[in-house]
């Protein structure tokens, strides 16, 4: 089945079953982990009985269909002490697709913005998907004025300003330590009332020690006021991932159809707590074929659903340990 072209509830629990048997046959490591459950691929007919695998499992184990080979691999950021994980590439185009239509979906037509990135501890390392997204998106766009920004806060300033003069859509892709930078530099150069209506801001998150730990909500606030726009957009994904996330504020995601997000009972990793109520997050991402499709993470959340139906999810924090119960003895 086309990922891409998932339009029912019905289609999505297929392609999680096909992608799932495919996986225990092919991915060694999640066979090892779904035997280890003592589990049986062949009675699992229900998207929530799946197993999930957790995600420090990307920093233990080459985690590869073994009928493919690695193009390149993306690694998380962190420090040379860390042991970081790797999520090897067997096919950029699925990446590339699956980034290009969630954008659209939720964002717009790449080629009509101007990317302007904000990424300066991403841009400073290797291999981060981030990086490769906004680089994709960039190259999509073939605008001139499309541009990275380290610490050069002051040129940010006076490309945003030169858009806005000229009337272009853009986008403003940042971490979170390095918008409220931003914020810094307009406020000792004593610009007031900074507005931004033909620019959108897309925070990816990250605070990574530089600045004191606040809440989303508290951030977005932040950031609304700085920037003088109505809402700031979110966007969630990470190195283990081939497809994102979207929130157009208010810390309220959500996903393209080859995506999902369950929330697994932090006491009871193989249940699911129903909708408003905290539990962790579990993702299916059916664009991860070549890897592994069904990811415990260890990030907090709940989902909900809208006046329309849409099925709405929140980011809430970090479970505060790091042991996952059930694969002890596949982590090591």
């Amino acid at each position: 089945m086309d990922i891409f072209n998932i339009s029912t509830e019905e289609d999505f629990t297929q392609a999680c079953l096909e992608t799932f048997r495919y996986q225990y046959q092919n991915i060694e490591i999640y066979k090892k982990f779904v035997d280890y459950l003592n589990i049986q691929p062949s009675q699992i007919d229900n998207v929530e009985d799946i197993p999930f695998l957790p995600i420090e499992m990307f920093k233990n184990h080459r985690i590869i269909d073994q009928n493919k080979e690695a193009h390149f691999y993306f690694q998380s950021s962190g420090t040379t002490q860390m042991n970081l994980s790797k999520h090897w590439i067997c096919d950029p185009k699925i990446y590339e697709e699956s980034l290009y239509k969630s954008f659209e979906q939720f964002i717009g037509r790449p080629e009509d913005f101007v990317f302007l990135g904000l990424l300066p501890n991403y841009l400073e390392r290797q291999n981060s998907s981030l990086v490769y997204m906004v680089d994709y998106l960039m190259k999509i766009s073939s605008q001139p004025e499309n541009g990275y920004f380290l610490y050069n806060h002051e040129d940010l300033l006076k490309q945003i300003q030169q858009l806005e003069q000229e009337q272009k859509k853009y986008i403003v892709f940042g971490v979170s330590f390095a918008l409220l930078d931003f914020m810094d530099t307009l406020n000792q150069l004593n610009i007031k009332d900074f507005k931004i209506p033909n620019g959108i801001v897309i925070e990816t998150g990250g605070m990574k020690g530089r600045k004191e730990e606040m809440t989303k909500d508290q951030l977005l606030q932040e950031l609304q006021t700085g920037f003088g726009t109505e809402k700031i957009y979110s966007e969630y994904s990470m190195t283990e991932l081939l497809s994102q996330a979207y929130s157009k504020g208010q810390n309220e995601y959500e996903t393209p159809n080859w995506m999902r997000i369950l929330i697994r009972n932090t006491e009871d990793p193989f249940s699911y707590v129903e909708e408003g109520r905290t539990g962790a997050i579990n993702i299916i991402d059916l664009a991860n074929k070549h890897s592994c499709a069904f990811i415990a993470t260890q990030d907090l959340g709940r989902f909900d659903f809208d006046s329309d139906g849409n099925r709405k999810f929140q980011v809430l924090g970090r479970i505060d340990h790091s042991d996952i119960r059930g694969c002890s003895l596949l982590v090591s």
